[in-house]
This record gives structure tokens, C-alpha cells and sequence, in this order.
């Protein structure tokens, strides 16, 4: 499922995908401890995210559960990045992050493992 989700409605999620089936009343607390949100602003984005689809409500007690993994809207960001950025080309993305810092040699061990194991279609 591919659902554009705005930085406000990450934040819902990324409660939802630490937390598994929630009470949309524990993720306003979250909020307002995390980043001061009202309960008024979290149920309004909450209510945002179910009719974009991304969450899916059950009652009683307002349950939320993520109708998307953390992984689709990852790939969903990097896409659009990618799109609206680079051109649509993933290796002018993957230059640039590169060309940004030193990697260290562990890291560019790994990077070369998993270029080879795309490579060979695994």
C-alpha cells in the first residue's frame, strides 16, 4: 500500500510500529510526553492516518493498528527522494550519499556484500 504520510502523521505511526495494537488514548500520552502534542492535536492526526488508511480502528476504546509496516513508508520516502531529487535514479541517490562522509572500512565491507547480493538477484 502506498500512502504519502506527512511528518506529523510519522510521528502517530512510528508510536503504532514501536508499540503493536494501541489505544489511540496511550498515543496522545506518548505524544504529549515526547513532543508536547494536546490530545486534541494526536486524535486529529490519529482520525488523518485512518482515513488516508494507514491505520485501521477497532473498537471498544478507540484500538489503533498499523495497516502499513514502517517498511513500506520507508520505501514510499525513498522513492519520492529519488523521484523529486535524482531524477529517478537510484545510483545518483546512492553517489551522493556517498560522496557526503567518509565511510568507515566495516561499512563499506557491508555496502560492498550487499551491492554483490543484489547483484546477483538474492
Amino acid at each position: 500500500m502506498r500512502i504519502k504520510l506527512f511528518d506529523s502523521e510519522l510521528q502517530v505511526m512510528d508510536v503504532i510500529w514501536k508499540e503493536g495494537e494501541i489505544p489511540a488514548k496511550r498515543i496522545a500520552e506518548v505524544l504529549k510526553e515526547q513532543i508536547g502534542w494536546n490530545k486534541n492535536t494526536s486524535y486529529t492526526v490519529i482520525k488523518k492516518c485512518v482515513e488516508k488508511g494507514a491505520i485501521e480502528r477497532s473498537e471498544p476504546h478507540f484500538i489503533c493498528r498499523a495497516r502499513i509496516s514502517k517498511g513500506e513508508a520507508q520505501n514510499f520516502e525513498v522513492d519520492e527522494l529519488v523521484n523529486k531529487l535524482f531524477d529517478g535514479s537510484e545510483s545518483l541517490l546512492f553517489a551522493s550519499l556517498l560522496g557526503r562522509t567518509q565511510i568507515p572500512e566495516d561499512v563499506l565491507g557491508r555496502l560492498k556484500t550487499l551491492v554483490a547480493t543484489e547483484g546477483d538477484g538474492r
